[in-house]
């Protein structure tokens, strides 16, 4: 799995300065390059946690179906907006609660989350367009590369997405075009036939 380009101390440094008034998150994002929202959920976590809140964990977070329950509701019912949300339950992204939120609201089952290697190697049933498959790449690039989260909102696997994002990084969205099942025509496979009189 790809790490965030970010230390917990340059995110802890940059919640600080925000937090000491050197400049708005518009003002800092343009600064640093990063994402206000970004920022804004850098910001809601260390006011928490402090520097913690970015420590690199061992593995992944385990998410019980209950725990997704209990989030979604909690902000459906008001508790919270979901920033509040994914600060007080120390949620990876509000991408990943949004998702909870979006699947909760169309009844859409919840399931238990074990980040097992299982996860990673999965492969999705479904037919992916080319289409999603940009849509996929962008919101894993402007989101820090986070491959997981990304999975998990457009219901991929870890691999798809990581091998997506590799293609588009070598040869752009023409890479991102499915060849399974295209036969090449005679003259892209270089074959030529003789004239017959």
């Amino acid at each position: 799995m790809s790490k965030s380009p970010y230390t917990p101390e340059f995110r802890a440094q940059m919640s600080q300065e925000y937090l000491d008034g050197y400049g708005s998150y518009n003002f800092l994002s343009a600064k640093y390059n990063i994402g206000s929202k970004t920022l804004k959920q850098w910001v809601a976590k260390y006011k928490v946690y402090g520097i913690e809140a970015f420590s690199a964990k061992q593995g992944n977070s385990t998410y019980t179906v209950e725990y997704k329950l209990m989030c979604a509701k909690a902000v459906l019912s008001g508790e919270g907006s979901v920033d509040d949300i994914v600060v007080k339950y120390n949620i990876s992204s509000r991408e990943v609660l949004r998702c909870w939120i979006m699947k909760y609201n169309a009844n859409r089952e919840l399931k238990y989350y074990d980040p097992k290697r299982e996860f990673y190697m999965a492969t999705a049933k479904r037919k992916i367009t080319l289409e999603e498959r940009k849509e996929i790449v962008k919101y894993c690039i402007n989101h820090e590369r986070n491959y997981k989260d990304t999975a998990t909102l457009f219901n991929v696997s870890y691999s798809q997405v990581y091998s997506w994002v590799k293609k588009f990084d070598a040869n752009g969205e023409e890479a991102l075009s499915d060849k399974r099942g295209h036969h090449k025509t005679d003259n892209e496979a270089g074959i030529s036939y003789p004239i017959v009189p």
